[in-house]
């Protein structure tokens, strides 16, 4: 029977404990560690050379959610009970709202050195120490609205705008893509600055700190985040129920991206799940 991804900000006191303590849990034992490195390993930019599987590609969307459901399976064997809930940032965007609460995943860092210093997650508590990362840094960081270059989070028109997309992606398969709903909601955006962060991509922005940079997972809220943005993929299915993951074949000889992007029915690495069989995932979750 499939379960329930629910939004953050209806769950009760007990469902927050508990999702609170399984993520702990998964610290604790070093499981959760794994899911760091695993993405920093995955995080390949265009100008790399090599397979991008992650990001800036159209295997971001099946990527991230077999990744989601690897880290809900680990937290299932603790809890059975624990689903990943989702943030809507279109809807909850005050500092002060979930799940930004003590109960929850905490609030900003502070001005001095971006160390969050409440709820669970807080290096003072002594049960959420970083460990892989970018830096040497072993408290979690963020930054809301990165005050040095503000940045609002995305609307709901910015959702729309990816919604209303009839194809999934487009060439040349990258974060210059100009059309196709993968972009549009990851959010390779074009100039410098803030400007150039939209949708899912503004959200990294917007939460800072460790949320910025391959090694983003160090934050709990990146569960939550990619919660409500695998659920815009769900809609968009909806939405376009003819429309199918691209490219559903494997790039020529001649094609620049060839080898450096999957294709429909091509593996993902660090699994053998293709993107073909992440398009519909009804019988294991759906989304409150």
């Amino acid at each position: 029977m499939a379960y329930t991804r629910k939004d953050v900000s209806t769950l009760n006191r007990a469902e927050r404990r508990r999702f609170v303590g399984a993520l702990l849990r998964l610290k604790k034992s070093g499981e959760y560690d794994e899911f760091v490195r695993m993405h920093m390993d995955h995080y390949v930019p265009d100008g790399e050379t090599g397979l991008r599987a992650a990001h800036m590609a159209p295997s971001f969307l099946p990527w991230h959610r077999m990744y989601l459901l690897e880290l809900e399976r680990a937290l299932r064997r603790v809890d059975p009970a624990v689903t990943i809930p989702y943030w809507d940032w279109t809807r909850d965007r005050t500092t002060s709202s979930a799940p930004w609460t003590e109960d929850l995943l905490g609030g900003n860092g502070r001005r001095s050195d971006h160390q969050v210093m409440t709820g669970p997650f807080a290096y003072a508590g002594g049960d959420w120490t970083i460990r892989e990362g970018i830096t040497d840094v072993e408290y979690l960081t963020r930054d809301f609205g990165h005050p040095r270059d503000p940045v609002d989070l995305p609307a709901r028109g910015d959702i729309d705008e990816a919604l209303a997309e009839p194809v999934y992606d487009s060439a040349p398969w990258d974060s210059t893509s100009r059309r196709g709903f993968r972009n549009k909601l990851e959010g390779w955006g074009t100039g410098r600055g803030s400007g150039s962060w939209r949708t899912h991509n503004r959200v990294h922005r917007w939460v800072g700190g460790h949320m910025v940079g391959g090694a983003s997972v160090n934050d709990p809220v990146f569960w939550l985040h990619h919660a409500f943005v695998d659920l815009q993929w769900t809609r968009w299915q909806r939405r376009h129920p003819e429309a199918r993951y691209l490219p559903a074949r494997a790039l020529g000889p001649a094609d620049a991206q060839r080898g450096r992007v999957v294709a429909r029915h091509e593996p993902m690495p660090p699994w053998e799940v293709t993107p073909g069989r992440m398009e519909d995932v009804g019988e294991i979750y759906r989304y409150a």
